[in-house]
Formats: structure tokens, C-alpha cells, sequence
């Protein structure tokens, strides 16, 4: 299996890339795209390739170990379009939302499953392969949760997902909140004196900033106020008012410090005012680093860093940040995010893919997957 020359694959990749680009996949609607990832399977040799019931594509490859190594690459954008995305290319450079995070990252491993299907590689450890939904935002990595909860042999994890200048090896769990109160409002001028939704609200939001950030070694923690909306007219006494907030962490101490912060603030309001309405929904949740085996991780982290430098021939940075990865760490898996591309504009219109970094991409798989 050393016989394997990117420069065949480069743009075979490149094409299924611009495909794949095309079939808009917001968080919970990647249905077209995982059809044409399972056809593409389907029409290369994986017979075994199927969709689950959260939109992940998953096939295999059987080895000598009743555990496996999953290797997946998210299928979701950020982008809520649910029409052909816009493709803008010249010779250096493919722009298109979404084309880094993360499709071409899902189309290098679809080619190299091509590969690996051609030479008849017959590994000696079990290989899980996915295409794996609802990575971004709000969609709570419910693929990569799914798949944890599924097959509950997987050993290792690596997922395709960032520049090979970069490597995350730690998470960054979080918990998002949509408080809503309402109070019975009226007019501004002949009601005064009525609770105001927006009053109301905008004290959870003042307590929330006055929070002292927890600190454990060299972790990081932040909250955010993110979205407000809410009242009438100006002449209305606000009778309801919402908003979006956070709190993340990449230690699971400070995490839990501050979900007490959290709750605590939301009770507090909650007893000073008994006679309003106010509702706390959980509606992200993204588990923070588990107790994951230190010096596992370190050698991972060190494996995948030293064949990104080499396949790359460039420096590689660790990073926290919050990725497919929060589920395994979350259970003690060990697990890790592989950089596969050159680009950036990543989660804005203007995301660009420089395309020769593909071949890097394609050579860093290869490497990865065959020491492993």
C-alpha cells in the first residue's frame, strides 16, 4: 500500500468537490448530499454503505479487530441555503461557502475509500468510515452522537476537519439557553408601571456579565450574550423578550462552574419575580473534554502533527476548539481533528479552498490511515 500517488486522485477530488459544493446541507437537512454520497459508495464497490437515522453515510472495511478506528468527515454547513450554492474558481483558488468546513475534507475520504476499494486493502484493524451530519451550530453533533451510541467498538477516532496548519486535539464543550419572559405589558403611558419583559430580561443579562470566569491550569472559559428580540412598539410595554446565550469551556471543572453560575442566575430571577413567566430552554449542548487518557492523547497528538508537517512541509499549531471530537473525548475515547486543506474564510460567503493543497490532503489521509 505504498504505492499511493495523490497526483492520480488530485482531481478526481477537486471535481467531487465542486459536486459535492453544489448540494446545499444546512444542520439537519443534508439529506440530498448524503444521497449522492451514498450513490457515489453505492457505484465504487461498498456494498455495506447505508444512511442511518441521523443522515450520517456509513460504511467499513473489516479488519482482524472486532474494534474500529473511525475515520469521518462532516456533510453539514453553516449556510441555511437550501439552493445550489454559488461556485467561483480560477486557477489557484475554489470559493464557495462552505467548500473548507468541511466538503472537500468529505470528499477526500469518499476518494480514498475509492483507493483503498480498488487495492483491495484488507486492514488489520476494523475501519468505520462516516460522512457525518449535524456537525455545525445547533445541530448538537447529533451524527457524531449517533454514531458513539451505535457502535459502541470504536476504539479511536480521527475526523477530517481544518487547515493542516492547525490541529484541534482538545474540546470545547457548551451549553446554549433560550430564555424567553413574558409579562402582561401594556401601554406605555397608561399601564406604567407594569413589569417590562424586556427590564426583566435585560437583568439576567447584566448578572451574566458580572460573572468571574473560572480558571484551572491553562483552560479557557467564555460566555456570550448572542441574540435579543423582543417587544411591541415604543409606545408598548414590552410583554415579551427573548434571547440566546452561552457559556463554553475546554476544562470540565470550569464547565461545571459554570452551569451553577448559569442556573443560578436564572433561580435568582425566577424567585424575584414569582408572578412572570420566565422559561429556560436548553437547546445546544456540547460535552466538554472528558477524562481521556493524557498520554494517549499526547502520542495522537504528536502522530498526526508530525505527518501533517512532513505531508505539508509547514508549521502546525494546537488548537481547543468544539468539533465532532466533544463525543469521544466526552467518553474517554481518544480522538482528534486532522487538517487536510490550504484556505480560509471558513464560516463566512467569501470561503476559499486553495486547490493544490488537496494533493497535502490526500497524502495526509494516506499516512494516517496506513500507521494506524
Amino acid at each position: 500500500m505504498n504505492d499511493f500517488n495523490s497526483k492520480l486522485y488530485y482531481q478526481e477530488t477537486l471535481d467531487l468537490t465542486r459536486e459535492l459544493c453544489k448540494i446545499p446541507a444546512p444542520s439537519g437537512k443534508e439529506d440530498k448530499r448524503a444521497e449522492f454520497i451514498l450513490k457515489y459508495l453505492k457505484g465504487i464497490g461498498y456494498n455495506n454503505a447505508y444512511i442511518d437515522s441521523a443522515k450520517n453515510v456509513i460504511w467499513s472495511i473489516d479488519g482482524e479487530t472486532e474494534d474500529f478506528t473511525l475515520f469521518m468527515a462532516h456533510t453539514d454547513t453553516v449556510f441555511p441555503d437550501l439552493t445550489e450554492l454559488p461556485i467561483i474558481e480560477d486557477d489557484v483558488y475554489l470559493r464557495c461557502p462552505g467548500v473548507c468546513d468541511d466538503t472537500v475534507c468529505v470528499a477526500i475520504l469518499l476518494v480514498y475509500s475509492k483507493y483503498l476499494k480498488q487495492s483491495n486493502y484488507t486492514p488489520k484493524k476494523s475501519l468505520l468510515f462516516s460522512a457525518n451530519s449535524c456537525e455545525e451550530g445547533l445541530g448538537n453533533l447529533k451524527g457524531s452522537r449517533q454514531l458513539f451510541s451505535d457502535y459502541k467498538d470504536i476504539s479511536k477516532m480521527f475526523t477530517l476537519d481544518g487547515n493542516y496548519h492547525n490541529i484541534v486535539n482538545k474540546s470545547v464543550g457548551s451549553h446554549r439557553y433560550k430564555v424567553l419572559v413574558k409579562t402582561e405589558g401594556g401601554h406605555s403611558y397608561n399601564a406604567f408601571g407594569n413589569k417590562n419583559a424586556i427590564a426583566i430580561l435585560s437583568q439576567i443579562v447584566n448578572k451574566i456579565y458580572e460573572i468571574e470566569v473560572p480558571v484551572s491550569g491553562n483552560s479557557k472559559t467564555t460566555y456570550n450574550v448572542g441574540i435579543i428580540s423582543g417587544g411591541t412598539s415604543v409606545n408598548t410595554i414590552a410583554q415579551n423578550a427573548e434571547m440566546l446565550c452561552e457559556y463554553r469551556s475546554d476544562d470540565l471543572k470550569c464547565f461545571n462552574i459554570m452551569k451553577e453560575n448559569f442556573y443560578n442566575i436564572f433561580n435568582e430571577i425566577k424567585e424575584k419575580y414569582p408572578n412572570i413567566d420566565i422559561d429556560v430552554e436548553l437547546v445546544g449542548d456540547r460535552p466538554c473534554m472528558g477524562n481521556v487518557d493524557k498520554e494517549e492523547m499526547e502520542k495522537l497528538t504528536q502522530f498526526v502533527t508530525d505527518i501533517q508537517k512532513k505531508c505539508a512541509n509547514c508549521e502546525v499549531t494546537l488548537e481547543s476548539g468544539s468539533t465532532d471530537c466533544n463525543i469521544p473525548h466526552s467518553l474517554g475515547i481518544p480522538a482528534i481533528c486532522v487538517g487536510v486543506y490550504e484556505g480560509g474564510g471558513v464560516h463566512t460567503r467569501e470561503e476559499y479552498l486553495k486547490k493544490e493543497s488537496i494533493r497535502n490532503g490526500l497524502d495526509i489521509l494516506h499516512q494516517v490511515l496506513m500507521a494506524e
